[in-house]
C-alpha cells in the first residue's frame, strides 16, 4: 500500500484538479431541475475531506485515513452530485481501508463496491449521469483484472474508460443531447480519476477534449430558461444526528415531501438532501427524531437566473488586455486562495515533489490576456523552467525568481500597476529578498548536515534552504526555527499544511506570540501537503 503521505497526496491532487476545472464544470451543468453548479458542490465536497484528512494525525494508518476521507465527504457533501460524490468516496474506502496490497485487483475491487454503494443511495438512478460513468469504469477494471493487465496500464484504461463513459452521456440523456453537453456530475468523476493518476505517476493533469461522441463541433453551452414554476423551489440539504435513526422511515418521509431525495449514512449521521416547496416542514419534522445540522437552502429558481446570467457572459467578447497579468506557483487551497487575493491570475498546481514544466508555465503565461505577465515560480528547482518559458514567449513575459511562496507574497505587494515592467520586477526581486523563509518536514531519509546525524522521520526545520533544526515535535521544531527568523523581524507569518489541525496552529501561535512579544505573529491556513508549517519573517 502506499505510505500515508503518498496516499494523502493522491486525494489532495484529485481534489486540486478538480478545483481547477470547477468553473468548467460548472458550465456544463443545464439540467431541467439546477441543483446549484455541479462542479462547485463536488470541489466543496472533496474541500471537506482536506479539511477532515489535516486533522489526522501524521502516523495516521490506511484504514484511518480511508475513515476520515469517508468520514469528511459525509458531513460536507453539498448538492445532489456532492451527496453521489460522497457514497462513491465510501464505497472505495471501504475496500481500501481493509487492504495490504494495493494491485490491479484492488482497484477492481474498490471500483465495484463503489458502483454498487453509489446505486443503492439513489432511489431512482439515472443512466447517462456520474452513476453510468462510475459503472462503465468499474466494468473496465473488471475487465482488464480478467485479462491480466498489470496495475499501471490498467489505471491508464479505468481513466479512459471514464472520460469515454462521459463523451458518451449525451447519447443516453436527452437533455444533453439538446444542449451539446456531456453530463456535469461525470465529467467531474472523470477529472477526479485523472487527477489520481497525474498524482500516482508524478506529473501534471492534462487537457481532455470531452466533447459529446456524435457532435463533431466544440462544446458551446447556451443559456435557457429552464425553469418549470411546477419543480420544487428549494434544494434542502442537511445533517441529521441521533442514536438509532431509522434510514428507510426517514427516506419515506422525506420522498413524500419532495424529490431528488436522497439520504445517506449511519444510524447515527445521515446526510439528507431534497428539493421540497416547505424546507421548515421538512426540518420541524426532522427535529423530533434527533438534532439538525449544516443546514443549506437555496432557491432554485434564483439559481437559473444567476446561472443564466452567468453562461451570457462566457458569451460576451473577451475584455481588452490589462497591463500586467501573474502567474504563481503553489500547492495548497490555502496558499492558492492568498495567490488569487493578491492579483495572481493562474496559479499552477506544483513545488518541491511537483514541479511544473516549461511548457506548463508558457501556456498558463500564455493564456492570460495581459500586456506583460510575471512569473512567481516560488521554488529554486522551478526558476529554471519559467526563465526558459519566459525565453520562448514572445517577449512579454518577466520572471521574479521566487524560491518560496511567502517570497511571493512580499513580491506582489511590492508591485505596482503604474510602474513599468523592468522596475516592477527589480523591485519585487528586492521585496522577496528581504523575506528569510522556513519550512518544517519530515525526513524521509537518514543524513547528515550541519546539524549533524539526522534520522529518518525526524522533524526538520529548514531555513533558508538549510537544515537548522531537528527534532520529534512540529511545535517544537517550529517554535526553534522561529526563534532564528524572528530576529529583528516586524512580522511572522505562519503557513499551516494539510497535515496541522487548527489546534496545533493555535496553540503554535499562541507559544511564537508569548516567546515573541514585540513580533506580530499572522496565521493563515495554507493546506500545503507535506509540511504542516510554512515561516515567513519580515
Amino acid at each position: 500500500m502506499p505510505s500515508q503521505s503518498a496516499f494523502t497526496s493522491l486525494i489532495y491532487t484529485a481534489a486540486q484538479a478538480l478545483k481547477d476545472k470547477s468553473d468548467e464544470v460548472n458550465r456544463l451543468n443545464v439540467f431541467p431541475v439546477p441543483d446549484g453548479d455541479t462542479g462547485t458542490n463536488m470541489s466543496l465536497t472533496m474541500d471537506a475531506v482536506i479539511s477532515e484528512l489535516a486533522s489526522t494525525p501524521a502516523n495516521a494508518t490506511i484504514p484511518e485515513i480511508c475513515h476520515a476521507v469517508t468520514q469528511g465527504s459525509l458531513m460536507g457533501a453539498r448538492g445532489n452530485s456532492g451527496v453521489i460524490l460522497s457514497q462513491i468516496i465510501r464505497g472505495i474506502c471501504d475496500v481500501v481501508g481493509e487492504a495490504d496490497v494495493f494491485d490491479a485487483q484492488l482497484v477492481a475491487d474498490a471500483l465495484a463496491h463503489s458502483k454498487t454503494v453509489a446505486y443503492q443511495a439513489v432511489r431512482k438512478p439515472v443512466e447517462g449521469t456520474i452513476l453510468t460513468v462510475l459503472k462503465d469504469s468499474a466494468a473496465a477494471a473488471t475487465e482488464e483484472v480478467a485479462a491480466g493487465t498489470e496495475l499501471d496500464e490498467l489505471l491508464h484504461r479505468v481513466v479512459k474508460a471514464s472520460f469515454d463513459s462521459v463523451r458518451h452521456t449525451p447519447e443516453l440523456l436527452p437533455v444533453l443531447k439538446e444542449n451539446g453537453v456531456v453530463d456535469a456530475g461525470g465529467y467531474g468523476l472523470a477529472i477526479l480519476a485523472e487527477g489520481l493518476l497525474a498524482a500516482y505517476e508524478g506529473h501534471e493533469v492534462g487537457d481532455i477534449d470531452v466533447k459529446p461522441v456524435t457532435l463533431g463541433a466544440p462544446l458551446a453551452v447556451l443559456p435557457e430558461d429552464d425553469w418549470d414554476d411546477q419543480e420544487y423551489l428549494y434544494c434542502t440539504e442537511f445533517l441529521l444526528f441521533g442514536d438509532d435513526l431509522n434510514h428507510d422511515e426517514i427516506e419515506k418521509f422525506i420522498s413524500s415531501r419532495g424529490g431528488s431525495e436522497l439520504v445517506v449514512g449511519s444510524p447515527t449521521t445521515l446526510k439528507i438532501h431534497v428539493h421540497t416547496n416547505d424546507p421548515g416542514e421538512v426540518l420541524s419534522h426532522m427535529t423530533t427524531l434527533g438534532e439538525v445540522g449544516e443546514v443549506h437552502i437555496h432557491n432554485m429558481r434564483k439559481q437559473t437566473r444567476d446561472r443564466s446570467a452567468a453562461l451570457l457572459e462566457v458569451a460576451v467578447p473577451d475584455a481588452p488586455a490589462a497591463k500586467y497579468g501573474f502567474v504563481s506557483v503553489a500547492a495548497g487551497n490555502g496558499l492558492r486562495e492568498i495567490l488569487e487575493s493578491l492579483g495572481v491570475n493562474i496559479v499552477v498546481s506544483g513545488g518541491q515533489t511537483m514541479n511544473p514544466s516549461t511548457a506548463e508555465l508558457a501556456e498558463a503565461g500564455k493564456s492570460i490576456a495581459a500586456d506583460h505577465v510575471i512569473i512567481l515560480p516560488n521554488n529554486k528547482n522551478i526558476i529554471m523552467a519559467a526563465q526558459q518559458a519566459a525565453e520562448v514567449a514572445d517577449g512579454n513575459v518577466h520572471v521574479v525568481p521566487t524560491k518560496a511562496v511567502p517570497e511571493a507574497f512580499a513580491a506582489l505587494l511590492a508591485f505596482d500597476e503604474e510602474e513599468d515592467p523592468e522596475i516592477n520586477v527589480t523591485a519585487m526581486t528586492d521585496a522577496a529578498a528581504a523575506v528569510r523563509t522556513g519550512e518544517v518536514t519530515t525526513a524521509i531519509k537518514d543524513s547528515k548536515g550541519k546539524v549533524g546525524d539526522i534520522r529518518q522521520g525526524q522533524i526538520i526545520g529548514i531555513a533558508d534552504h538549510e537544515i537548522e533544526v531537528t527534532g520529534d515535535e512540529v511545535a517544537d521544531v517550529t517554535l526553534r526555527l522561529a526563534a532564528m527568523l524572528a530576529q529583528d523581524a516586524g512580522v511572522l507569518t505562519v503557513l499551516a499544511g494539510e497535515d496541522l489541525d487548527d489546534t496545533a496552529l493555535e496553540d503554535i501561535v499562541a507559544a511564537l506570540q508569548s516567546a515573541h512579544p514585540d513580533v506580530e505573529v499572522d496565521a493563515h491556513r495554507g493546506e500545503q501537503p507535506l509540511y504542516p508549517v510554512i515561516l515567513a519573517a519580515e
